[in-house]
């Protein structure tokens, strides 16, 4: 079940909170309540997607992509994502989410997400996102614009330029 209070909660802390910039990071505190875990007691790997949105969304609010969404009637939406999990998360363990924009293209904007326990990363999350309006796709340049910000990307790192370049080879539909 998606942690709707846990959400609610994230967006009425960071209503007020310094705006900041689109590249900016967004540090937010959760922690991980038994119904995360799954049958060898750690955070459900699933449910780590989850928790990403509690970081992801009040980013969206801080860095002014929420009004702009709302503004234009646009929605955001998870086009891809590599997860990368390295350390176990256990029940009552405190986590801090950081969350930024790396940059966009001409078609796609990404964000990272790592999750930390005890000051160790414990999960990386790179995601492919696209604002989508009632006639598809919003160029990432056409946000930038709406939100009021230059609409020059940051240089994507090489590793994030890669992971966009093999997965455009994926097949689709999947020959499974």
């Amino acid at each position: 079940m998606y942690p709707v209070f846990r959400m609610a909660k994230e967006i009425v802390k960071f209503r007020n909170a310094p705006p900041l910039p689109v590249t900016g990071t967004h540090v937010s505190h959760h922690i991980c309540w038994p119904w995360d875990i799954d049958l060898w007691m750690e955070l459900n790997n699933g449910r780590t997607l989850t928790l990403y949105d509690l970081g992801r969304i009040p980013l969206a609010i801080r860095t002014g992509l929420w009004a702009a969404l709302k503004t234009n009637r646009w929605g955001l939406v998870v086009a891809g994502n590599s997860t990368r999990y390295r350390r176990r998360v256990r029940a009552f363990q405190k986590i801090e989410i950081r969350s930024r924009c790396v940059g966009w293209d001409e078609r796609w904007m990404y964000l990272e997400h790592a999750m930390f326990t005890g000051g160790e990363c414990s999960s990386h999350l790179l995601v492919r996102a696209a604002v989508t309006s009632r006639n598809g796709m919003v160029a990432p340049a056409r946000v930038l614009e709406a939100m009021g910000q230059s609409t020059q990307s940051p240089p994507l790192p090489a590793w994030i330029t890669a992971w966009a370049e093999a997965d455009a080879t994926r097949p689709w539909p999947p020959e499974i």
